[in-house]
């Protein structure tokens, strides 16, 4: 049975004319006098076709996706297919797919224009300025096809998919994000639906530890006070209902140098180990979600081995596509993180790395027990049960994607994060407030005192000031309430003290009007005296 691949060109996507006319940003092209307006969410000239004269020698430019092929004449040249329509192998040899001969070399994609940056993205709603991409992330239009194809495979012929394409599609994106990472070895990373399994995977470790008795009743976990949420109930469910304690380090905010992380981060463990305990986990944000701030990860590390602190495990949910990552260098136990945030992946897929060398991987099993249990994790995650796994398998498409760029993800990764700094300095100026850390210790994401006039006394209040935002302005960006320190005085503007902060991000798909968008509804709110109280509750 032949698989029919979809079609899809970016030429035939309908582009957004709102997004397409607005104002220009660094990505911006040039456009010949002939052209249509210019796109916005045109990359920088570096990254421009040549002239039409030259364009001949170009590639088409209809994307192409890296999962969309046919079979070879011999039944599969690229583990997609079975010879003859019957089975070839059982489920456990599908790793052999990356070392089969025989792939036709491909022609690398040609570079992203400005019009298909515009159509890349034009799935995402009219009028709406996306300035929190660290939320839930963005996937392309060419990511989505193939993301479609991937799911349309599986419902043609689920059991030639189960038995010849899944397996070694999982093991390719390993790969892929092995070398990304710098990991010693493919069976050191595991592919997971995001942060919070990958979270529950290492807790669980860590509270048989404590069920087993080798643990003693006390000893630690140790995280930072800002640690998302989800991660905090794991470490309850897990590790305080086994005899674990948390201890939670005060993550000073505003925050202007790495000394100050690492002290406050020292004084924490100091407290953990009192009373003879000892600090079996620490688990530390590579980039904090809410305040966000970049954190010394690699000092942080040194220091927990150091301590002789048991075991580390870096919560990088907002991390790769947003900062380069070498795990080896980093030298945690574990590293997690989300693929679909920053690295154009569709929701939801994550890499958890183990490192081997730990001596833990042998304990380590997916939460969701399947005949795959004591195979290993790579294996165990790799089948959880009759579900759609095109997330996983789709990751190529985004590796392809993001090497259309100029600089592949490194150039996106610098682009995005002067970006942010610039808008993040024009807002501050604007508004007459300050950054919540200095340019160097943020990625893609930064945060933006908000004028004190707002009166934003408390986490109710930056929920409306948010809702608000969205349902009148257009703007979708989250808001943080700062608590005053005791006996500390915080950052203050001309008419009081700052307790709001925004969280901006910055993606390729962003121009430099959803900024001044932003500027502007938060400058006319405090021009007539609008403060958050006055603010309806959605």
């Amino acid at each position: 049975m032949l698989i029919a691949s979809l079609s899809f060109s970016l030429s035939n996507l309908s582009l957004s004319s709102e997004l397409c006319n607005s104002s220009r940003s660094h990505y911006a092209l040039s456009s010949p006098s002939t052209a249509a307006p210019p796109c916005p969410l045109a990359p920088p000239d570096s990254l421009s076709r040549p002239p039409a004269a030259a364009a001949a020698t170009l590639p088409s430019p209809t994307l192409r996706r890296p999962m969309d092929r046919r079979r070879d004449d011999d039944g599969g040249g690229d583990g997609h297919g079975s010879r003859n329509g019957t089975c070839r192998r059982d489920p456990g040899e599908g790793e052999r797919d990356s070392e089969r001969a025989g792939k036709k070399p491909r022609l690398p994609a040609a570079p992203v224009s400005g019009a298909e940056l515009c159509s890349e993205f034009s799935h995402h709603q009219r009028g709406v300025a996306r300035i929190n991409n660290g939320s839930f992330g963005s996937c392309p239009g060419s990511v989505l096809a193939a993301h479609r194809d991937w799911q349309l495979r599986f419902l043609q012929q689920p059991d030639d998919f189960y038995f010849n394409s899944l397996r070694g599609g999982i093991l390719r994106s390993r790969a892929l994000v092995k070398d990304l990472v710098n990991a010693d070895d493919a069976d050191e990373v595991s592919l997971v639906d995001n942060v919070t399994t990958a979270a529950a995977i290492v807790l669980q470790q860590v509270g048989r530890g404590f069920a087993e008795s080798r643990f003693e009743p006390g000893d630690a976990v140790l995280v930072f006070h800002c640690v998302f949420q989800a991660v905090k109930k794991s470490i309850q469910a897990y590790v305080a209902s086994a005899g674990g304690s948390i201890v939670e380090v005060e993550l000073p905010f505003p925050v202007s140098s790495n000394e100050q992380v690492i002290a406050a981060f020292r004084k924490g463990l100091e407290r953990g180990k009192k009373n003879g305990r000892r600090v079996r986990l620490a688990i530390i944000d590579h980039i904090t979600s809410m305040p966000s701030v970049l954190i010394p990860v690699k000092e942080l590390v040194k220091v927990c081995r150091e301590e002789g602190v048991d075991q580390v495990f870096v919560d990088a949910a907002h991390a790769i596509g947003s900062v380069e990552v070498d795990v080896q260098d980093i030298g945690a136990d574990f590293y997690v993180s989300n693929l679909h945030k920053w690295f154009f992946c569709p929701p939801s897929v994550a890499f958890l790395y183990c490192r081997k060398s730990s001596g833990l991987v042998s304990n380590m099993h997916h939460p969701v027990v399947t005949h795959e249990y004591g195979n290993g994790l790579p294996i165990e995650s790799a089948w959880v049960g009759t579900r759609d796994y095109s997330s996983q398998l789709v990751v190529p498409a985004a590796f392809e994607f993001v090497e259309r760029f100029e600089g592949g993800i490194q150039g996106i990764i610098k682009r995005n994060h002067e970006q942010v700094v610039k808008m993040g300095q024009m807002l501050a100026e604007s508004w007459g407030t300050n950054l919540g850390s200095p340019p160097e210790m943020c990625a893609s994401m930064i945060m933006v005192g908000l004028p004190s006039k707002l009166c934003i006394f408390g986490g109710e209040d930056a929920l409306r000031l948010r809702s608000y935002l969205r349902v009148n302005h257009g703007i979708e960006v989250p808001i943080h309430y700062q608590a005053p320190a005791d006996g500390v005085d915080g950052p203050r503007d001309k008419d009081g003290s700052i307790t709001g902060y925004a969280r901006i991000s910055h993606q390729v798909y962003n121009t430099e009007d959803d900024y001044f968008r932003f500027r502007d509804a938060i400058n006319q709110m405090v021009e007539n005296n609008v403060t958050c109280k006055m603010l309806p509750v959605e």
